[in-house]
């Protein structure tokens, strides 16, 4: 299983780092188009997993539609973005859902239906259009270059809590929801997280001139994106466990399903880019 694991880590890594390098804005928004498709694709199995009625195909075009309407609208003098896109296409998105369960033969499972549908939008498609933001907001060049320093930082926590809870043990962290995770691998990742985003921090910066990123914002940006990362694992475990599976789809070899894989970025992807846009200051500012 480690090595399935480490196998299909480093095929991830190639293959980001080779969509961030080549791919032109219509390719990478395509990409991430995909990837929400997929991520909701799996949490609608979830839902099918627990019994819980939902709208998939509502639920993966309004998702899809978000991350394209966000790229489509976006408008450099507004900061990268028009700031209402967001709002009005999640409005769409919700009276669809409410629209269309007027329509539905039995209204019983009315509420647990319409909620599903839109935990689905917030939970997978929402968080995953932070990553489009920032390459939108911060440029494409700045835009990539912060994604990558994401995956690296999030990634390499997962990595550093891995071995470093399976070689020291210890009191469990949180095993009402993950029985597995100890403290000792928690703290491991959060040096580790700190570390790298300290290397990445050193290697990156000096190619966003337009970006005032300093090593005090990559330290606390290491805490704050190791700690969101376990936080974004835990409530996927969270998900998994209320609906009965181990994990979330087979899709990748060793490493479960997709949201197994992106659950500490859907949480973390928020996090860079609500601090970047409130603490560090950009060029155009």
């Amino acid at each position: 299983m480690l090595k399935y694991r480490i196998i299909s880590g480093f095929l991830m890594a190639g293959a980001l780092l080779a969509a961030l390098r080549f791919l032109p804005s219509e390719g990478a928004v395509a990409v991430l188009a995909l990837f929400c498709a997929l991520g909701l694709w799996e949490f609608s199995a979830l839902l099918k997993a627990g019994g819980i009625p939902h709208f998939r195909w509502t639920g993966i075009l309004g998702g899809v539609t978000l991350i394209v309407s966000t790229w489509w609208f976006h408008d450099p003098a507004l900061g990268g973005l028009d700031p209402d896109v967001e709002a009005m296409v999640l409005f769409g998105i919700a009276a669809f859902v409410f629209i269309r369960q007027m329509f539905q033969p039995a209204i019983d499972q009315a509420l647990a239906s319409m909620a599903a549908t839109l935990l689905g939008m917030i939970y997978v498609a929402w968080l995953f259009n932070f990553l489009n933001k920032l390459l939108l907001v911060f440029g494409l060049v700045e835009g990539r270059l912060l994604i990558l320093y994401l995956v690296l930082v999030v990634k390499l926590t997962d990595v550093g809590a891995f071995f470093t809870g399976c070689r020291l043990g210890g009191p469990k962290f949180f095993p009402r929801i993950s029985p597995a995770k100890t403290w000792s691998g928690v703290i491991g990742g959060l040096v580790t997280g700190v570390v790298f985003s300290l290397l990445g921090w050193y290697f990156i910066h000096p190619h966003m001139p337009d970006l005032r990123f300093q090593w005090h914002d990559a330290l606390i940006l290491g805490v704050l994106l190791s700690a969101a990362g376990v936080a974004g694992d835990l409530i996927e475990s969270m998900v998994k466990r209320a609906s009965g599976v181990k994990d979330s789809g087979t899709i990748i070899k060793g490493m479960g399903g997709f949201l197994d894989v992106v659950d500490s970025l859907m949480f973390t992807a928020p996090i860079l880019y609500i601090y970047l846009r409130l603490f560090v200051e950009t060029a155009a500012r």
